[in-house]
Order: structure tokens, then C-alpha cells, then sequence
């Protein structure tokens, strides 16, 4: 069973039966987050295959063996966020990927976390029965067990066939995003949604992402970062920005479950701090 996934600066990774066959070039050399998780200093194919395996015996990434239930990452994430969502009731589903499954709609939170806590962008996977057996049992809906495809547009149209209106999904690129408002409003929906793993992505791409997301994270996007107007930003190193008044209301219901303490203050956004970006942005 071959798995795609990019991954610590966007570097492809190809894992076959378990075992790591391919591994690409990152785009960025360093990353504030991985170096005060795991102290990677510096981006490379060495770095990104010792990850990758750790993540394999870990938590069972790519395998049958993979759990689902994973603590928080990150104080503030993509996945964090949409939990909160569904915990306080603002949404009544998402529409996430899973390694082995694919697409997948959940309202679980734990599961939502599970399967999202501590994968990047995944590209290709292919389905892996236990996997989607217990994503299952967990109350989650594979969209299509029999290849585990990756399809945000078709998981929330099956998500409003069930009866589903308030679905957040998260998207990659600005085409998404785009059919997604088409489909929102043929549908009649209320749609949340979440531009993630954009490092890289096209000035172009950026702009038309921007004037659709309801919230976008940063990554290493120079784009994202210079274009981005938002109405809350949440973290400095790798943040998160609330785009419109829906995204700002559920990023500040996520930042009633930190832990840590927080200030909150007016100011202009966004807040950069050149410290603590990716190096280089791109």
C-alpha cells in the first residue's frame, strides 16, 4: 500500500507497507514549531525520514496498527479549532482527511483530533480496512472505503445528504474553496471554511484564498502572510487567521481551551514577529 505526504517544509514523502521509500527536498530550512517540539534545527531529507518513522512507530501512521485517539499538538491548529467547533456546538460536522481512509466526516470530536492531531498534507493514500473499520466505530463516515479517496468537494455534499448544514472542511488551495461556496449555496448550507498547508502556494492562488476562507494558517507562505487582513490572529510563529466574523468567533472559542495564558489586545494585524518565522518564507 503506497501513502503520499508533505511534510516539515513541504517535502514529499512516499511510505510503502510501512517502510519510507521516497523522500523529497523541503521548500523551507526551518520551522519554530518543529524546532521547540522535536529541536530539528535544520530541514533535510534525513531529519524529514527520522520523523516520518518516528510518527510510524509512534501512533501507527500509514499502518493498520494506527491509533486514533491523539492529545492536543498544538495549542492552536486547523484540527484543534474544528473540535472546539463541534464541542460548543458551532458546527454540526467536518469534512477532514485521514491516512488509510481518506476523506472522512466526523462529528466525534476526539476522532476529528485523532486523525488530524499530527498529519500534514496528505496527497494519496490508500484505504486500509482496520483503519477505516474503527474510524467507523467511532461514528465517523469514510467516503469511499473502497479507495480511500481525497475529495473535500464530495465529502461535503455527502455530508449534507445525511442532513449535516453547519460543516467545516478544510481545503488546500483556492479552487476548493471556490466550489465550496458554489456547493454552499446550491445546497443552502453554512460552510466553515479552512485554507491549511500553504507553503508555497501561488500569489495568485493566496489572493483568491484569502476572499474566501473563513481562516487560514500561515505556514511558511510569504503570500499568505502579506496579503492576509485579519479580523484575529491566533499565534505568531505559525498563526492562524480569523478572516471573517465567523472564523474570529471560532478561533476565540478555541482560545477558551488553551491551557496557557493569554493576552488579548487591539492592534493591527497581522503580527509577524521576524524571530519566529519559517526560514525562508516562500
Amino acid at each position: 500500500m503506497v501513502h503520499v505526504m508533505e511534510m516539515l517544509g513541504k517535502t514529499r514523502v512516499v511510505v510503502e507497507d510501512g517502510k519510507v521509500v521516497e523522500v523529497g527536498e523541503p521548500m523551507i530550512d526551518w520551522c519554530p514549531i518543529f524546532d521547540k517540539v522535536r529541536g530539528i534545527k535544520q530541514f533535510n531529507p534525513e531529519e524529514v525520514k527520522k520523523n516520518v518513522e518516528l510518527r510510524i512507530n509512534d501512533f501507527g501512521l500509514f499502518t493498520p496498527d494506527r491509533q486514533l485517539e491523539q492529545p492536543v499538538f498544538v495549542g492552536f491548529g486547523a484540527t484543534e479549532v474544528m473540535m472546539t467547533g463541534i464541542e460548543r456546538d458551532i458546527l454540526d460536522t467536518t469534512v477532514t482527511v485521514c491516512d488509510g481512509a481518506g476523506t472522512v466526516i466526523s462529528s466525534n470530536p476526539s476522532l476529528i483530533q485523532g486523525m488530524g492531531a499530527r498529519i500534514s498534507g496528505l496527497v494519496e493514500t490508500e484505504p486500509i480496512d482496520r483503519v477505516i473499520n474503527n474510524i467507523e466505530s467511532l461514528g465517523g463516515i469514510v467516503l469511499d472505503p473502497s479507495t480511500a479517496t481525497i475529495d473535500p468537494l464530495e465529502g461535503v455534499r455527502k455530508a449534507a445528504s445525511i442532513g449535516y448544514k453547519r460543516i467545516a472542511v478544510s481545503v488546500i488551495d483556492s479552487s476548493s474553496a471556490l466550489k465550496l461556496r458554489e456547493i454552499e449555496n446550491e445546497l443552502n448550507l453554512d460552510i466553515t471554511i479552512i485554507g491549511a498547508h500553504l507553503t508555497g502556494i501561488s500569489r495568485d492562488n493566496a489572493e483568491k484564498l484569502v476572499k474566501t476562507a473563513d481562516i487560514v494558517t500561515a505556514c511558511a507562505s510569504y503570500c499568505i502572510r502579506e496579503l492576509t487582513q485579519p479580523l484575529v490572529q491566533v499565534g505568531t510563529s505559525i498563526p492562524l487567521f480569523g478572516l471573517t466574523q465567523k472564523g474570529k468567533e471560532l478561533l476565540l472559542e478555541r482560545a477558551k481551551d488553551v491551557d496557557t495564558s493569554i493576552l488579548v489586545n487591539t492592534m493591527p494585524l497581522p503580527y509577524l514577529p521576524d524571530k519566529k518565522k519559517p526560514k525562508p518564507s516562500v
